[in-house]
């Protein structure tokens, strides 16, 4: 099976460049509890918060990647919290850098993200929220098959420049209102994602980006990514 997808290398955002991801630490560092295995996550908690969105990253990427960590701000600014997680351990991490392999690897991180998902309504600061998706890549097919085993917990999903299609029979399960983003130029996953909407069964919708590839790197085309996630967490997570 051939496979769309590729690392994020850095982050141009109008006239700002980033060439690689940033590292220092935004919101408490967490250890974050997901099945068998405890992983490092970032967590931000706005005074007066609707609800928290736990992110999934795309393959060959991580917590650190730098278009999440600009989505996640602005979802911050919209009154909502955020996890940003490592779905592989650091040992998985050297593995699959040698193999390629765990990062497509769907039903283990859709295994991971349950246990954050559990983790989250644990949590003193956040059991009360409700909970968003939001996955890039390869994360977005964990999304959506880890929705359905928290289906009282979940109450949307956003996937950009995903592969919802990854999904499978998952997608069919799926409770919580779902929009899909993909760039105008990303055609292939263009009719990916037409394929997964017409398998999903509750409220759904496809945002085309106009001119924007794969890693939405054109001017404003990940601040309208940032914008139509946190315009459609805000109304579903909020309602909840």
């Amino acid at each position: 099976m051939a496979y769309v997808g590729a690392a994020e290398p850095g982050l141009c955002v109008g006239e700002v460049i980033v060439d690689r991801p940033v590292r220092e630490q935004e919101g408490r560092l967490v250890q974050v509890s997901a099945g068998p295995v405890t992983v490092e996550g970032n967590l931000v908690v706005p005074a007066g918060a609707q609800g928290v969105v736990l992110f999934a990253h795309g393959s060959g990427s991580s917590r650190f990647s730098p278009r999440n960590r600009y989505v996640a701000h602005t979802i911050q600014e919209g009154g909502l919290g955020t996890l940003l997680i490592d779905l592989l351990t650091e040992e998985e991490e050297r593995i699959d850098l040698r193999t390629r392999e765990i990062r497509f690897d769907i039903p283990l991180l859709a295994e991971r993200l349950v246990g954050a998902v559990d983790w989250l309504r644990a949590n003193e600061e956040t059991h009360e929220l409700s909970i968003g998706l939001f996955g890039s890549s390869t994360g977005a097919a964990a999304a959506l098959m880890a929705a359905p085993r928290r289906p009282e917990a979940i109450g949307a999903i956003v996937s950009r420049g995903g592969r919802p299609d990854l999904a499978g029979a998952a997608l069919r399960q799926v409770q919580a209102p779902t929009l899909l983003i993909v760039g105008g130029r990303d055609t292939v996953v263009i009719t990916l994602n037409e394929q997964a909407l017409a398998q999903l069964q509750v409220e759904k919708r496809l945002e085309i980006v106009p001119g924007a590839t794969h890693l939405f790197e054109e001017p404003g085309a990940l601040e309208k990514v940032a914008e139509l996630a946190r315009d459609w967490f805000r109304q579903h997570l909020a309602a909840g």
